[in-house]
């Protein structure tokens, strides 16, 4: 039994995991609403990076803080089921998990740039989920489109993997990109829009406190 000091950081904690808190905005005008829909593909002049590390809202912010990246959208990938919904997905009923689409221009950032910055914002040696987030619909991955982003991500495991940073192996797998369905309105920017929110998930879901004792530095507070 939690002793009870601790209840009410726990009751705290189920509020805002990711997603339980989030609710639709009234009059958003979004379609994603009831239902998600396909991103769009790359512009002329963009690129499109695809990864998966745990409750997406925390994925969104390291990467649109980077030069060259011009948004960070939250979805759901991997899974063959069509149109999934948040409900859906966050219950592990579909084969899918949370994930971003970065898109971004490659005159400014490069893809290995991108993927080093994925292994410091997770945990890439948990299979099961992300810190509080468990589940399949959790499990981290990195989504390539070309024989050229696997090899960068398989050299940046490798050099990860080399580096003994982790006591345990990067399980992380390197999978070719399927249809990324953007997830509804509410979920997109949360970390801006939730601030409080975001801020109090991130750090007693484990996140934070994994990130600065492995890095010196958790790059997705905000």
């Amino acid at each position: 039994m939690k002793p009870a000091t601790l209840l009410p950081l726990l009751f705290v904690f189920l509020c805002v995991a990711c997603g339980a808190s989030a609710a639709p905005a009234d009059g958003n005008g979004s379609a994603a609403v009831d239902g998600t829909v396909v991103a769009a593909p790359a512009a002329p002049g963009e690129a499109i990076a695809i990864f998966a590390g745990g409750c997406f809202w925390c994925m969104e912010g390291p990467y649109e803080a980077i030069d060259g990246v011009s948004d960070a959208i939250s979805g759901y990938t991997g899974g063959p089921e069509q149109r999934p919904t948040y409900q859906e997905v966050s219950s592990g009923s579909t084969g899918h998990t949370e994930a971003v689409l970065v898109r971004y221009d490659p005159k400014q950032v490069t893809y290995k740039q991108l993927v080093d910055l994925f292994w410091r914002t997770m945990n890439p040696t948990d299979a099961g989920g992300q810190f509080g987030d468990r589940g399949t619909q959790y499990r981290p991955g990195i989504y390539v489109s070309t024989p050229e982003e696997r090899a960068t991500a398989e050299a940046s495991r490798a050099e990860l993997e080399a580096s003994k940073r982790f006591e345990e192996p990067i399980i992380v797998p390197i999978e070719q990109a399927e249809t990324f369905w953007v997830a509804e309105d509410y979920h997109q920017d949360y970390y801006k829009t939730h601030a409080l929110n975001y801020r109090t998930y991130r750090s007693l879901s484990g996140r934070k406190g994994f990130l600065t004792k492995k890095w010196g530095i958790d790059v997705g507070a905000h």
